[in-house]
């Protein structure tokens, strides 16, 4: 069992759990992540994934337990939480620089909206030229590729320069190239701009290439509470540190890739591998475990 450092991380979460009626989803989550680690995010369909993306993002509270963000217990969605989902957060009658620069103008009085309104549209401008979008600012999301679409809802999330941004599958809908391309867009930004992203996804693959380090959450391991127990919430089986640097697609061909990749499909999607909470892979540094006496009986 790793004891929680001593840390002055972005986010904290500690002994999170999270149950709707008797069904527990989140059992015992603990986890670190710090300023601009791109944390990927994977695990079995249903395992919690989503529900732990919107625990972070303050859409739904925590049964028990604890989450922080800079320090201070996570409250209700506000802008240092940026999010991208599958689904295009656009409005369909607004036009793409309408879109960006919404944020700006809702978080803002009447007068700072107009005393400022240049002053937003020049910034929705410098980030929709860092998207790639620049020609298409008066078009509407009709008008627009999906992958288009996903890129203005990135510049979205960027102008409000959110501390944290959150990805839900958000490339989940896109064609194979166009997803390998978003996926290549978001490095590039995330390395231009040093952002902190938590990035939900079911592939393992892209899971792989974008992250600097790889949460593994899952339901299928075993603990000290017996085998009355065995249909548990999902908890992180394993955590890697990945390389901190935006990578060529080419690292995709590699042994080395497809090993982990294997490697983290039977510890984390195998329902017949059930490796015991002492000996979860957590060999990232800031990984850490806070286990009951139930969990793990010491006797």
């Amino acid at each position: 069992m790793r004891e929680m450092p001593d840390t002055n991380s972005l986010l904290v979460l500690e002994d999170v759990y999270k149950a709707y009626g008797a069904k527990v989803v989140l059992d015992n989550i603990d986890l670190i992540v710090n300023g601009g680690e791109l944390c990927t995010v994977v695990g079995p369909s249903g395992c919690g994934k989503s529900t732990l993306l919107r625990l972070v993002l303050g859409q739904e509270t925590p049964t028990l337990g604890r989450i922080l963000i800079n320090h201070k217990a996570v409250g209700y969605p506000c802008p240092d939480r940026g999010v991208v989902y599958q689904r295009y957060s656009l409005f369909p009658h607004l036009s793409v620089i309408q879109n960006v620069v919404l944020g700006k103008r809702l978080s803002a009085g009447i007068f700072e909206r107009i005393s400022r309104r240049q002053e937003f549209l020049d910034e929705a401008m410098y980030f929709l030229e860092k998207v790639r979008l620049a020609e298409h600012v008066d078009k509407y999301p009709h008008e627009l590729s999906g992958g288009m679409q996903q890129r203005v809802a990135l510049a979205q999330s960027l102008i409000m320069k959110p501390g944290i941004l959150l990805m839900d599958e958000p490339f989940g809908a896109l064609d194979p190239g166009t997803r390998e391309e978003m996926q290549v867009f978001l490095l590039e930004l995330w390395e231009e701009f040093g952002m902190t992203i938590f990035f939900v996804t079911h592939d393992l693959e892209e899971a792989v290439f974008l992250g600097t380090r790889i949460l593994v959450l899952s339901q299928f391991y075993s603990d000290d509470r017996g085998d009355a127990c065995a249909q548990r919430g999902a908890r992180i089986v394993a955590d890697y540190p990945l390389a901190r640097r935006a990578s060529s697609t080419v690292v995709k061909e590699q042994a080395e890739f497809g090993e982990l990749i294997q490697k983290i499909r039977h510890e984390g999607f195998d329902p017949g591998f059930r490796q015991h909470v002492r000996l979860f892979n957590l060999v990232h540094d800031d990984s850490f475990q806070t286990l009951t006496e139930e969990e793990h009986n010491m006797e």
